[in-house]
């Protein structure tokens, strides 16, 4: 059985390293793995492969795909297999959703922290060599407690679910949107529908977005959802960039619309240079690393080999995507 894997990324983290491919050959002799370091040779090379574990797949690449059965993406969002062959064929599709859930989480909540307590000012204030204890207080938003917040989860998947874990014990109550507001869910206060979004916004003081790409929640947020939104509420991004209008958000920020935001995820990454969002004071912008940690590839191993034996077994996979859902 052939195995193709083509994960280079020019991150250096999102490649796969060496030691991956070889405890794969060690745990799984009798299977053929084949390393790309580039995606000139795919066509030809998944043209027998049985398995693919790759970040995208284009349909001229599925249509060479003759023997394809399973897929596996080391990314969390699959918006990039997305297309009608695809969604259509028997071909089975998993992704490392539960690999990045844990460390996304601790980022929201480092989020929710750093925006409370307003620490992005105070690095602009050491920065200036200011002591800045008075305007803290008398500039709005001023510093907040946790306790007591209401964080509000746009997505219960598996980021959402490890989101609760950690915001719960620390006080905080928790309310959602999602897709089947009757499915339970432990430790949230309260479950809406989609058609519900204005009334979480109204009720949130953080606004955490956790939801996979689809044509639903595209632009989700936008300047009709941002007017539903407390003047001290903040917005915390780590779904994906698509999930939130841009241009309507950063203009929310300079009206003061609302506290702040801070965004993990962009529509276009790296975010340019002279993109106007790097200049709102009222912004908190990482690139792209909620998901970074040491552990990683160990994370990734963990799963990728316990799917190998289920594949071989004819056992269920984890982390199984519906694809007629898209997540």
């Amino acid at each position: 059985m052939k195995v193709l894997l083509v994960v280079q990324h020019r991150f250096p983290l999102w490649s796969v390293p060496d030691w991956v491919l070889e405890r794969l050959r060690q745990d799984f002799p009798g299977l053929e793995f084949i390393y790309l370091q580039n995606y000139d040779a795919v066509e030809r090379h998944i043209a027998d492969a049985e398995v693919a574990i790759t970040w995208s797949l284009r349909p001229e690449q599925f249509a060479a795909a003759r023997r394809l059965r399973w897929v596996h993406s080391p990314a969390a969002a699959i918006h990039l297999f997305m297309f009608p062959e695809f969604i259509a064929s028997d071909v089975q599709l998993t992704n490392a959703r539960d690999v990045h859930a844990p460390v996304v989480a601790e980022h929201v909540m480092a989020q929710v922290f750093a925006l409370a307590k307003r620490l992005p000012a105070c690095v602009r204030f050491q920065q200036q060599h200011v002591w800045g204890q008075t305007r803290l207080w008398e500039e709005l938003p001023r510093p907040s407690e946790i306790m007591g917040a209401t964080l509000g989860l746009v997505g219960l998947g598996s980021i959402g679910r490890e989101v609760v874990k950690r915001a719960v014990p620390l006080g905080m109550r928790v309310v959602a949107v999602r897709e089947h507001p009757e499915k339970p869910a432990e430790n949230v206060s309260a479950v809406f529908g989609p058609a519900e979004l204005p009334r979480l916004l109204a009720e949130s003081d953080y606004v955490v977005l956790a939801a996979p790409v689809t044509p639903a929640t595209e632009n989700l947020i936008n300047a009709e959802t941002l007017r539903h939104m407390k003047p001290n509420a903040y917005l915390i991004n780590v779904g994906r960039g698509p999930l939130v209008d841009s241009i309507a958000l950063a203009d929310a920020l300079r009206r003061r619309q609302i506290a702040g935001a801070a965004l993990d995820v962009f529509v276009k990454e790296p975010l340019a240079s002279d993109s106007p969002l790097w200049d709102l004071d009222n912004l908190l912008i990482t690139p792209h690393s909620a998901g970074i940690t040491e552990k990683l590839w160990q994370r990734h191993y963990a799963l990728i080999h316990e799917n190998f034996r289920r594949y071989l077994a004819g056992e269920e996979l984890l982390a199984l995507v519906d694809k007629s859902r898209g997540y």
